[in-house]
């Protein structure tokens, strides 16, 4: 079940990424002010990190928003500005919620 898809921008790999005004929110766990939200992160050819990662979701100007954990996402997986995320609800191997990550230069690391 999808809640979200977006291609990044600049600000999104270094703030935080901000979530898009049309996204499910239906299918996030009901929350005031912060969610910790543990995620499976693979590529669209089905590459994974190896374990699962917990981002931290908060509301900022009454937008949610990725902050920690997300930018470490960004960094591991090689993201860049125009690269394509999908947040998905699915629960898989102990996470409720999978990052589906589209880039070129995407490459599992093993220190995560």
């Amino acid at each position: 079940m999808e809640i979200f898809r977006k291609k990044l921008t600049s600000i999104d790999l270094e703030r935080g990424l901000v979530l898009p005004s049309d996204s499910n929110l239906e299918r996030l766990q009901p929350f005031h002010g912060t969610i910790e939200l543990s995620t499976i992160v693979e590529s669209y050819a089905g590459t994974r990190l190896p374990d699962p990662v917990t981002i931290h979701c908060s509301t900022r100007s009454g937008k949610p928003e990725f902050t920690r954990g997300w930018r470490g996402i960004a960094r591991d997986a090689g993201l860049k500005s125009g690269d394509t995320v999908t947040f998905y609800r699915e629960v898989n191997g102990g996470a409720q919620y999978k990052m589906r990550v589209r880039n070129d230069g995407f490459e599992v690391k093993k220190q995560m």
